[in-house]
C-alpha cells in the first residue's frame, strides 16, 4: 500500500516517490528471486556501489542483500567474543617471526590418523 505524501514534500520528494514506495522496504531496490537468479552480477555491482537489495518470494520480503563494511569491525566482533566468555585474550604476545618458527619445527611423534580415532573412541567409553 502506498503512502501519500504531505503536500509540502511532493516537489522535494518527486523524483523519489516516482522511483520507489514509501514504507519499510520502500528505499532499497526489490527483487524477485527468479529475477535475482537472472541478474545476480548486475544487483551484486548494486550491492558493492552500496545500494540494498530486498529479496521477495511470492510478493513476500524474505531476505535483504547488503554490503558488508569492511572498517575494522573485526574488533568489535572480538571484544564481544571477550565479553561473551567464548575467547580470551592470549597470555603473551607473539610476533609474526615467533609463529613462523612455531610452524617451521616438525612434530616430535608422527600422529597417525588411525590412532588418534582409536584413542577418541577409547575416552569415550
Amino acid at each position: 500500500m502506498r503512502k501519500r505524501l504531505p503536500a509540502w514534500m511532493a516537489p522535494v520528494c518527486a523524483d523519489f516517490t516516482s522511483a520507489k514506495e514509501i514504507g519499510y522496504n520502500g528505499h532499497m531496490e526489490k527483487a524477485t528471486v527468479s529475477k535475482l537468479k537472472d541478474n545476480l552480477s548486475a544487483y551484486l555491482r548494486k550491492v558493492r556501489a552500496g545500494h540494498a537489495v530486498v529479496i521477495y518470494d511470492r510478493d513476500v520480503p524474505i531476505a535483504r542483500l547488503e554490503r558488508i563494511e569492511s572498517t575494522g569491525r573485526g574488533s568489535d566482533r572480538l571484544a564481544l567474543l571477550l565479553a561473551q566468555g567464548v575467547t580470551r585474550p592470549p597470555l603473551r604476545a607473539l610476533t609474526a617471526a615467533k609463529v613462523r618458527a612455531l610452524l617451521a619445527k616438525p612434530i616430535d611423534r608422527p600422529v597417525g590418523l588411525l590412532d588418534a580415532l582409536e584413542l577418541d573412541r577409547s575416552e569415550d567409553r
